[in-house]
């Protein structure tokens, strides 16, 4: 539990100071080139035409999104390497093994939180969708995309290229952190005994 908690609050910490970023990405993504041509363009055409509150449209179903994904990318990761030290005896995993288990958790977390990146996605493109209306609250999304839509091919559309790109991705960030940090406690170690 305490690694899913705080995989949970390090995603939502993440997020919470990244969020505009990601909305303005999404923005410029579904318009035209002459909409938005520079992020900052991006900036002051929201803050003008539709307000700085729009900036976070979308942040209720990112965060609460990403609480299931990082949490249960941590765990799933940590868990994995706990099992892995238990069963082979190993204090530490060999990098493809760590790679391996990046990539469980990454698929596992994306898995369980993809519906709400659905609605994510949605809500911050409503200011330039002719849909938009529908896209105004996190529950009124969810069932808007399923009825009209359908679960699988709505909620869930896109996933399958999420489980490729997601579990490389993950897979890479978590056994480089980890190599990382093993590097760094052998140079401070080296330096403390020197």
């Amino acid at each position: 539990m305490r690694r899913y908690l705080a995989g949970s609050l390090a995603g939502a910490t993440a997020v919470t100071f990244t969020y505009p970023l990601d909305l303005a990405r999404a923005r410029m993504a579904v318009t035209n080139a002459e909409k938005y041509k520079t992020l900052l363009s991006v900036f002051n055409k929201i803050h003008r035409e539709e307000g700085v509150k729009t900036l976070y449209r979308g942040f209720s179903p990112t965060v609460i999104g990403v609480l299931p994904y990082a949490g249960t990318s941590f765990f799933t990761y940590e868990t994995l390497k706990k099992l892995h030290g238990e069963y082979s005896g190993k204090t530490e995993p060999h990098t493809l093994e760590r790679l391996l288990f990046g990539a469980c958790a990454g698929l596992s977390g994306q898995s369980a939180s993809y519906p709400l990146d659905i609605v994510r996605r949605r809500m911050q493109t409503a200011g330039v969708s002719e849909l938009g209306s529908h896209y105004s609250s996190i529950w009124g999304t969810l069932k808007y995309v399923a009825q009209s839509e359908g679960v699988i091919g709505g909620l869930y559309k896109g996933l399958s290229m999420n489980w490729i790109k997601g579990p490389i991705a993950v897979g890479i960030s978590f056994s480089t952190f980890d190599t990382m940090q093993l590097i760094i406690r052998r140079l401070i170690f080296f330096y403390e005994d020197s």
